[in-house]
């Protein structure tokens, strides 16, 4: 089994952030696993400005944000890019197994660092009843179709949840042409920035209506219609608040779950609830050697804060590593 000094696991800003940060600190070897074709994970879909005005101080796009880091890890000849590499085994004593187009590759990590990202919540775990039609989307995915594979899913939408995404995509998809109708937050308030909520609803004359959910989706083949219903502070439906609105489209915005898959299969402690690593820091999991950084560690608002934290945790492994 090849051994490796530093392995990172996932190419988006957190990863990448982390192998400079590393490289910076003294480590020689760094092994950069990145499971799709492109470095830049979720940025790469993120088309719209308003990235990097902390880190960078400029207002950049999610590719620019992206670019800049990856010209720093491709122009290190110390920062090894291995992409299509999908990580499928991880033990405690820091031994990884990947596959790569053509191939089954297994080392062996002085430390490692898991830049893991996140995974959208879904209909089903917010337990959205009515029947089960074509035209319902996670909003990172319907993001992921329109702007980097030119599909428009629908053209009368609904968005449950006024996360950053689902305030993003709504003005996506008003920008394409799409009759968005409405955006259902079942909080008093919105759980994204407040820039984003002027900018795209208030801007695009986009109704958000606070303290509702949709009781159900009707539809056969595609979606027809959603109900609405208004709900009190204990989140029990107001008798006789109810009411329709038409469409053909549903984007399930309601927050991300932190992908610790591997950190659970080396036996790391996990808090049940946030799905994010039980440590006494940031960065840090229960197993030494082995770090989480980005939003497999907690969910950040921001990608300036993402790196951040993620150059932080390049620094703690090159630490850990001088001192073994």
């Amino acid at each position: 089994m090849k051994e490796r000094e530093l392995v990172i696991v996932g190419g988006g800003p957190a990863g990448m952030a982390a192998a400079v940060a590393a490289r910076e600190h003294g480590v020689e070897d760094v092994l950069l696993l990145e499971r799709d074709q492109h470095l830049g994970g979720i940025l790469n879909q993120c088309i719209h400005p308003g990235f990097g005005l902390h880190h960078f101080k400029a207002e950049l796009t999610g590719p620019e944000y992206a670019d800049r880091f990856a010209s720093l890890v491709k122009e290190d000849p110390n920062i090894e890019v291995s992409l299509r590499s999908f990580v499928v085994k991880l033990t405690k004593d820091r031994e990884l197994s990947f596959l790569r187009p053509g191939s089954l590759e297994e080392i062996k990590a002085r430390a490692i660092i898991l830049a893991t990202g996140c995974r959208e919540r879904t209909r089903e775990m917010i337990q959205i009843p009515g029947s089960r039609p074509a035209g319902i989307y996670p909003a990172g995915l319907a993001q992921k179709m329109v702007n980097m594979e030119g599909w428009i899913p629908g053209k009368e939408a609904v968005i449950v949840g006024s996360g950053d995404i689902g305030l993003i995509m709504a003005r996506r998809m008003a920008l394409e042409g799409v009759l968005v109708k409405a955006v259902i937050e079942i909080q008093k308030t919105s759980r994204g920035l407040v820039r984003n909520v002027v900018q795209c609803l208030e801007d695009f004359g986009i109704p958000l209506y606070f303290q509702h959910r949709i009781s159900a989706i009707h539809g056969r083949d595609r979606v027809e219609k959603v109900d609405v219903v208004k709900v009190d502070d204990e989140f029990k439906d107001i008798t006789g608040s109810g009411f329709e609105i038409s469409c053909d489209t549903v984007l399930i915005s309601v927050g991300l779950i932190p992908e610790n898959e591997l950190l659970e299969m080396a036996g790391a402690e996990i808090d049940r609830k946030t799905n994010t690593p039980v440590a006494k820091d940031v960065n840090l999991t229960s197993i030494p050697g082995v770090f989480a950084c980005g939003n497999a560690c907690k969910v950040y608002d921001l990608v300036d804060w993402v790196t951040r934290d993620s150059m932080l945790a390049g620094k703690m492994a090159a630490e850990y590593l001088k001192a073994k």
